[in-house]
């Protein structure tokens, strides 16, 4: 029996709430249902955010993996499927704002969903001012600015949009989302009309190495295992519909369509063009470099590149907005369940006008601007090896989610459960295993330091702290038939 309590129970009566009690101060809160299917998949696919994954996170895969970058992405996109398959019916069984840290907290106990958390926190703190350091380049041919500044001005951008209301930020994400996806659409049709080699380049796994790019080296197995981890992140941001969960109508069978139809799309979205560039660029080095824009001036004229350059920056716009929005949820979500002192539960779980956590919106959006000024050669590495530890977990809680009455409740179910967790489990144990020492250093140290927080604060205050928490009405609905 996991170390886990039921939905909003609490020992301390300020603590708890009836449905029918009128909400005060101290009492927990619960975020307004506002958005289905359509609308969770837009601000999900915008989390995703394939453009600027493509423009911005794989060139680096294509400085270090070559000609075997799409193939990479394709072997990260169907692990991710047996990902896909574990949220959504871990997602639809515990439909919280608090995503990972309340399924695996539910299934595998109380600690585990911490760790779970403080990965979590790792990435969502990490990826926005990444992300957004990349305007800089791509608004170049209308505007010169230094990429940290044009990274903080984003993440500032992003938060004043984060408190707005959830369904007008939907329609604001899906108009940015129409746009990153023709200028994919873009990239993927000027590549395979340019192409200078044929679909077997993609199997011949080289990378331009030595002075100038002009020698040749083998991309062996090994590195494209290591390369794994960043493929994971690419497609990361389908578990957004999770985090979403507690939003959506009918979570119970909307998470599961929002998950896999968001997973399938921006695979097809970010794999094409990842092909057409490989078939596309002129010689090695030049794929090899990973200037996509430059590839586009050459494929087409200036006039092309530019609108290419604008959409992606209106991309990383975009995305910063989704991820603002799903990580002021999970501070939203951890403070309601009693992870901090009681002064910054109360603070983390107020919510504004339009319904959105203000306090825990300004905390993520704010330090990710101060973020964009610190050197983040390292922070990729930290992040796929926390986005993989992350994965495990999970497919450990997928591992555990029938048991007792969780095996009954009323939840989508995947097919070919327990062999999608297990493999996922030995796979993802192999890939965190072929990371660089120095990137599970950094990311093992401050889980260490989460677990010392765990063990002197969190659990000796075990029934007042961490109460891991799903929303009542939801409970039921599930349970109940």
């Amino acid at each position: 029996m996991t170390d886990t309590l039921r939905p909003l129970q609490s020992p301390d009566p300020l603590d708890a709430v009836s449905p029918a009690a009128p909400a005060d101060p101290g009492s927990p809160q619960k975020l307004k249902r506002s958005i289905g299917v359509v609308g969770g998949t837009l601000l999900t696919l915008s989390c995703v955010t394939p453009a600027s994954t493509l423009f911005v996170v794989v060139p680096d895969l294509f400085s270090s993996l070559g000609t075997a970058t799409a193939l990479t992405i394709a072997i990260g996109s169907l692990l991710c499927v047996g990902v896909a398959f574990c949220y959504s019916e871990l997602g639809t069984l515990i439909p919280s704002a608090g995503g990972e840290y309340a399924m695996v907290s539910t299934m595998a106990g109380r600690l585990a969903g911490w760790l779970v958390f403080v990965l979590s926190l790792l990435v969502v703190m990490i990826v926005p001012p990444v992300i957004a350091m990349g305007t800089a380049d791509y608004l170049t041919p209308v505007l010169h600015l230094d990429p940290s500044y044009a990274g903080a001005g984003v993440m500032i951008l992003a938060t004043l949009a984060g408190l707005l209301d959830l369904r007008a930020n939907a329609w604001i994400t899906g108009i940015f989302l129409v746009l990153e996806v023709v200028a994919a659409g873009v990239v993927a049709v000027l590549g395979f009309a340019h192409a200078e080699r044929g679909p077997d380049s993609l199997v011949d796994l080289t990378v331009a190495s030595g002075p100038g790019g002009h020698g040749v080296d083998t991309v062996t197995a090994m590195l494209i295992v290591s390369g794994l981890a960043i493929a994971l992140f690419v497609t990361q941001g389908f578990s957004t519909a999770v985090y979403l969960s507690e939003e959506m109508e009918n979570p119970r069978s909307n998470v599961a369509r929002t998950v896999l139809a968001t997973l399938a799309i921006s695979s097809v979205i970010i794999l094409v063009p990842v092909v057409a560039i490989t078939m596309g660029a002129s010689d090695l080095a030049a794929l090899t470099q990973g200037d996509i824009s430059g590839m586009v001036t050459a494929w087409s004229n200036s006039a092309v590149g530019t609108f290419v350059s604008l959409c992606v920056a209106l991309a990383i716009i975009n995305a910063g907005i989704v991820m603002v929005i799903q990580n002021s949820r999970v501070l939203f979500a951890s403070a309601r369940d009693k992870a901090w002192p009681t002064p910054v539960n109360k603070a983390l779980s107020r919510l504004g006008a339009s319904g959105a956590p203000w306090v825990a919106t300004l905390l993520v959006g704010v330090p990710g601007a101060a973020l964009c000024f610190v050197n983040l050669d390292t922070l990729y590495g930290v992040t796929g090896v926390s986005v993989t530890g992350m994965y495990l977990l999970v497919a450990v809680a997928a591992l555990l989610a029938r048991r007792g009455s969780h095996g009954s409740g009323a939840a989508w179910r995947m097919p070919l459960w327990p062999a999608v967790p297990v493999v996922l489990i030995a796979v993802l144990a192999y890939v965190l295993s072929r990371q660089e020492v120095s990137y599970l250093a950094w990311t093992g140290g401050i889980v260490l330091v989460a677990t010392l927080y765990w063990a002197l604060y969190l659990r000796p205050r075990r029934e007042t702290r961490w109460l891991v928490s799903v929303p009542e009405e939801e409970w039921a609905e599930g349970t109940s038939g």
